[in-house]
């Protein structure tokens, strides 16, 4: 942003989607200024009425530069449909189009991952989306990278917040609270570099921030992989072309 006093705006990337939606009302609680990035405009004018709409495609790197422009925050709340190759193309196309788009920008990023993202013990699990938090964590950009449960896959009862390491979490959570703790970790100090896993279990929510987040390992700096992920996939038993892009964006 050019103007230090001005509240600070995050770009929702997937705005229109069930947790994008719930991503602009948690960053006005916040005291952000949400600018949504959508495919279709006309769509997301009966969405918000009061909100900056930009058009963005993440398939499509040339119309990312007006949306990304000045931002210092962002929040990718962008999911694959059920395409054989869409996990491919925009899980892990769309992250690598916009590191690709911002050029010399340093924004914080906050990701929406998977409780499965490392997981190859599930049918239907897929690496797409480790790879995917992989490229964010090379950029050298500051970041957040939550793993939610399953979607409304929680009781009325179930509100109190469960932030566990290592891959092993399962569970349901409220998309209303995936998207709280998305924009809260993009302004708490205690959840930058962070990865970690996301349910809700019986209690109520939590309210302080950077004691929630703060008992969690920061990733290290370097690694491809979040803190206590389990080391199955390694990178020289990849294809190529991600190798190829990891190199690329490690020295961009």
């Amino acid at each position: 942003m050019s103007d230090s006093t001005q509240t600070p705006q995050v770009l929702i990337i997937g705005a229109t989607g069930t947790i994008g939606r719930h991503c602009v009302t948690a960053a006005k609680n916040a005291g952000l200024q949400p600018r949504a990035m959508v495919r279709d405009i006309a769509k997301a004018e009966k969405l918000f009425a009061d909100i900056e709409l930009v058009y963005g495609d993440l398939e499509d790197p040339s119309s990312l530069a007006t949306a990304l422009q000045e931002v210092s925050l962002i929040v990718m709340t962008h999911g694959a449909p059920g395409e054989a190759d869409a996990g491919e193309r925009i899980d892990y196309g769309g992250m690598l189009n916009v590191l690709n788009a911002l050029g010399t920008q340093q924004p914080r990023v906050a990701l929406m991952s998977s409780v499965y993202a490392t997981r190859t013990d599930v049918p239907g699990a897929n690496p797409w989306k480790r790879r995917a938090e992989r490229l964010l964590r090379t950029s050298g950009l500051e970041y957040t990278i939550v793993r939610p449960g399953w979607f409304d896959h929680a009781e009325p009862n179930e509100k109190q917040l469960v932030l566990e390491q290592g891959g092993t979490l399962d569970g349901g959570i409220a998309r209303r609270q995936i998207a709280e703790v998305l924009i809260r970790s993009l302004i708490t100090d205690s959840a930058r570099n962070k990865t970690f896993e996301l349910v809700a279990r019986d209690g109520e929510q939590q309210t302080n921030w950077n004691e929630l987040i703060a008992p969690l390992r920061p990733d290290q700096p370097g690694e491809l992989d979040g803190a206590l992920d389990p080391q199955n996939l390694p990178v020289q038993d990849e294809p190529q072309s991600i190798q190829h892009d990891l190199d690329t964006i490690r020295r961009s």
